[in-house]
């Protein structure tokens, strides 16, 4: 494969992670949201697996097998019962409009790319037209926190957060440490058994995952 093919192919799945942050952004449905992390996921493995060849870099390959095995699978996995035992289908009360929440992306893509345009301009890396479309993805994770009532729905916005910082790195540095990037990958898995036990005692103590049921009345 050239070097002007793989970059085509990159830029491609670049801009395919990008849609999966605005279809989340855009999904009311936990079913539908959860969907989206996980082809987000296995998005993640292919890149990781196309800096990998491209650059030649075989640690990477590594890499690629435990973002498909994490977070393109298994995570998605386990919030997928957690929503089907608590009965959690629909995230309910947006605190922003699907409309101007999409609206407010765009600008934070434009943003995006200004903000990273002279990092572009003067790196020499195979990918590093694409680092500003995984900042991109790392505000529009933070906006899918903010604007939504639903504690799950804020830890769906957290896991794709770290989704996009991981894309960041591989696109900017050529990865992290391989022992580094196992340690994190498995700090991940814990932080979603952990945000599970919560979810339940949650639960169990307001019967309601909504954010406003959980405030101190005056």
């Amino acid at each position: 494969m050239s070097s002007e093919l793989l970059k085509q192919v990159m830029s491609t799945a670049a801009a395919l992670f990008l849609l999966t942050s605005f279809a989340m952004l855009a999904q009311r449905h936990m079913k539908a949201l959860l969907r989206w992390l996980a082809i987000q996921g296995g998005l993640l493995a292919v890149t990781s697996a196309l800096v990998a060849f491209g650059a030649e870099f075989p640690e990477l390959y590594v890499s690629a097998i435990l973002a498909l095995i994490l977070k393109g699978i298994l995570i998605p996995w386990v919030l997928w019962k957690i929503i089907i035992h608590l009965g959690v289908h629909r995230e309910v009360e947006p605190l922003v409009n699907i409309f101007a929440t999409l609206l407010i992306g765009a600008g934070l893509v434009l943003f995006s790319f200004y903000v990273s345009l002279p990092i572009a301009e003067q790196s020499v890396l195979l990918t590093s037209n694409i680092i500003a479309i995984g900042l991109a993805c790392v505000l529009i994770s933070m906006l899918i926190m903010i604007t939504r009532s639903k504690a799950i729905t804020m830890v769906v916005g957290y896991l794709a957060m770290e989704n996009a910082l991981f894309f960041m790195a591989v696109s900017a540095t050529y990865g992290i440490p391989l022992v580094v990037e196992i340690g994190v990958a498995f700090d991940v898995l814990i932080a979603g058994l952990i945000f599970s036990l919560f979810f339940f005692q949650i639960r169990k103590t307001f019967d309601s995952l909504n954010l406003k049921d959980m405030e101190i009345k005056q």
